[in-house]
């Protein structure tokens, strides 16, 4: 029997390691077949104990146990799909790319909540938008692609880095026609700005938030209304550029003026473009890849950060999808084989 003890400065922090009725643990314990308990040691100080019968894996889940309690110091929340994250990435080996989480802080919301990259794909994603001044960021629902970019620019606004951010989004019809919704234009696009809303009331407050765009700091609008500017001195969001055309996009990155940033993203799994339409998300990361000061970011699911379940439904999709581009490729060569078949016996 191996066991490993890990020092905890206080019971708040083994509370909040432990999880409600000790549901963080059960998830170490499950993933690394060992026991997990804390006591109070001889000096009167909280430990945690990793006991099991493998040396390595009482080594590794110690290891996880430890980040933990480093999130903990940080007072984050400690949620099941956290625990199941650190766990992941410790058994791939990777568990000194943890040490660079949660130290650092984007932005802290009206609540006083710190807003900080919580996988190490979101980590590489914040620092590519510090260093680039157009960033892609391309993957599944959940990986905060929108919520960091918007927190980027909130930290960039505060700082003075910008005077203004502009957010938009294409207004995609998705099952209801712009023209058949309710009320005036701004109305009939405001559900599909909706999310950048919320994003924004979060950091800054909605009475802050309204009198920011009454002054024209903040605005948010669809992407049509984008052609024929030139935007100087600003953090730009185009979000759900999956939806974009070729077109669209172009449009939308030439738009990009003196002293701004330009973040882009979407998932190119979730288009809702008209059969047949290539999108201009899918185009811009062939044609802009390997240009200097361009960053294109590509997130997975291990980055996704809702509900654990989120995961499990994009890893189904994305084996579904792959069995019937498999089947389509085998169809096609027997259609392919057959005709050439055909051939040669008409040319006998």
């Amino acid at each position: 029997m191996s066991s490993k003890v890990i020092k905890v400065e206080s019971s708040d922090i083994v509370a909040s390691v432990f999880g409600s009725c000790d549901a963080n643990i059960e998830i170490i314990e499950k993933k690394f077949a060992v026991a997990v308990h804390n006591r109070v040691a001889d000096d009167g100080n909280d430990v945690i104990v990793v006991s099991g019968d493998d040396d390595d894996t009482v080594l590794y889940a110690a290891e996880a146990v430890r980040y933990l309690v480093k999130m903990a110091k940080y007072n984050e929340n400690i949620t099941d799909q956290s625990v199941i994250y650190v766990c992941d990435t410790v058994i791939a080996g990777k568990a000194s790319e943890l040490e660079d989480l949660g130290d650092d802080c984007i932005c802290v919301t009206m609540k006083g909540k710190p807003i900080k990259a919580k996988t190490v794909g979101q980590k590489h994603y914040v620092n590519s938008i510090k260093k680039n001044t157009i960033v892609l960021g391309v993957g599944p629902a959940g990986t905060g692609k929108t919520f960091l970019a918007v927190a980027m620019a909130v930290k960039a606004l505060r700082e003075k880095q910008v005077s203004r951010i502009i957010l938009t989004r294409p207004a995609i019809e998705a099952g209801e026609k712009l023209g058949f919704l309710p009320g005036d234009l701004q109305s009939k696009i405001d559900p599909y700005l909706r999310p950048l809303y919320d994003s924004l009331y979060e950091m800054m407050g909605t009475e802050n938030y309204q009198r920011q765009v009454e002054k024209g700091v903040i605005e948010i609008a669809p992407l049509a209304y984008m052609r024929g500017r030139t935007l100087d001195d600003s953090f730009i969001i185009l979000d759900e550029a999956q939806n974009c055309t070729p077109e669209q996009m172009k449009m939308f990155l030439t738009r990009l003026g003196f002293n701004s940033k330009a973040v882009v993203t979407g998932d190119l799994t979730q288009t809702d473009l008209p059969s047949g339409q290539k999108s201009g998300l899918a185009e811009a990361v062939k044609i802009l890849s390997g240009i200097e000061d361009i960053n294109i970011h590509t997130f997975t699911e291990r980055d996704v950060v809702r509900h654990k379940l989120v995961q499990k439904i994009i890893l189904a999709y994305e084996k579904y999808d792959r069995e019937k581009r498999e089947k389509y490729s085998l169809a096609k060569s027997g259609e392919g084989n057959k005709k050439h078949n055909l051939r040669k016996e008409s040319d006998k």
